[in-house]
Order: structure tokens, then sequence, then C-alpha cells
């Protein structure tokens, strides 16, 4: 069976709708926590590397030099052995400043269901999608821009790397762990019951959203 390695960065972080578009085609995924008591593991026998989000930036320096530095080393361990890395909001910041980009506070930041300009052909549709970051990546040369709006890229490709900077994994259920633990929902800075809202009324589209990035995700890989 086919092996999908999610890294996650927090207890209320999961793979949601991406995880399920890679199981039902077949995939196993392994989940691992990435904190400052645990670190990646062997990639033996791993596929695809699925890097989600976190609330720490790429160029955090106490992040770095409590995990953050490791785990870039380590993905750029992944990445010489050829396996193909689909990177959510932090991962794609990841993936970005792996490549020779940079990582930088955004203008105005994304909190919310915000739609986006894809490019025809691929499996990114225009959303809305969720978005929830505070900074933006400067893409090296070497990326292609697949998706976007005047906020921030939205999606890009190095090789057979995909990074995306919205949240494809969510649904409603995932939003409520999340805004559970998020102070500015806590105060009322968030509408977080409008957000949930949302993505309950527009379940069938998200899973169906999600299925199709994954779909051309493994095609890209075939191709």
């Amino acid at each position: 069976m086919a092996v999908v390695r999610v890294w996650r960065h927090h207890d209320t972080d999961h793979p949601g709708l991406i995880g399920d578009a890679f199981v039902i085609r077949g995939y196993e995924l392994q989940v691992e926590l990435i904190d400052t008591k645990n670190g990646p593991t062997s990639f033996e026998g791993v596929d695809v590397l699925l890097v989600l989000g976190s609330s720490a930036s790429v160029y955090d320096h106490a992040a770095q030099q409590a995990w953050l530095t490791n785990e870039m080393t380590v993905l750029g361990e992944a990445i010489e052995q050829g396996i193909p890395v689909l990177g959510i909001c932090f991962g794609s910041q990841m993936l970005c400043q792996h490549f020779g980009g940079r990582v930088e506070r955004a203008p105005e930041g994304e909190v919310g269901w915000f739609e986006i300009e894809p490019i025809a052909g691929t499996g990114i549709t225009s959303g809305p999608w969720f978005q929830y970051h505070f900074d933006h990546c400067v893409l090296p040369a070497s990326a292609t821009v697949v998706a976007a709006n005047p906020r921030a890229v939205q999606a890009f490709t190095l090789g057979r790397h995909v990074g995306v900077q919205f949240h494809p994994e969510v649904d409603a259920s995932q939003l409520t762990d999340w805004f559970l633990d998020d102070e500015a929902a806590r105060n009322g800075t968030i509408d977080a019951a409008a957000h949930i809202a949302e993505a309950t009324a527009n379940h069938e589209r998200l899973v169906r959203d999600a299925d199709e990035l994954v779909a051309w995700f493994l095609h890209r890989l075939q191709s």
C-alpha cells in the first residue's frame, strides 16, 4: 500500500478532506506531530509527504531553534530522495524557502473564505477556500504560479512538488477544533460561527474541491 507521511504541528490539525482524498485512492496515512519533543522519522516506504499548517512563521527565530531548522533539513532530505511534497499554508512556505524563495509578513493577511484565480487545466478550483495566514511567499524563479488572488500567491508548483496557501483540508469539524483553541475567535475578533456555518453549508463542495486537488497532484506525478 502506498503511504502518505503527514506532518502536523498542532494537536488540532489533521489531514482532513485532503487525507480522505488520498485514502479513497488506496493510500495509508502516517501522521506525525512535529514539535519541540517530536521530530520527523525515517522516510522508508513513504511515497508522498503532506506538510500541514502551523501558527509559527518559517522566519521565526524561536521556532527555528526549537524544531523548525531540523524539520527544514529533513524536508530537504525527503526532496533529495525524490519524495513529492504537498505543502499546505506553512507547508507551502517551507517549500518556497527550501527552493530559495522568501517568506515575508503579508501586507494584508487573510482569515476566512476567499476566492482565488486558478490557471485553467489545474485541479484547483476558484473556491472559496478557507484561509488563515499573515505571511506570504515570494517565490523563487524556478516556481510556477498556478493560482493567486490580489493578496497572495495561492498555489504554485516546483517540479513535482505543490504548495497551496489556502486550507483545502478543513471542514466544519476541524474549524471548530481550531477556533476552540484560538484567542481571536474567543474574544470575537474572528466570527468563528460564521466560518463554521459556511463550511457546513458547503461541505459537499469542499469534499469535491479537495478531491480534485489531490487527483491533480497525483496525476502530475505520472506525467
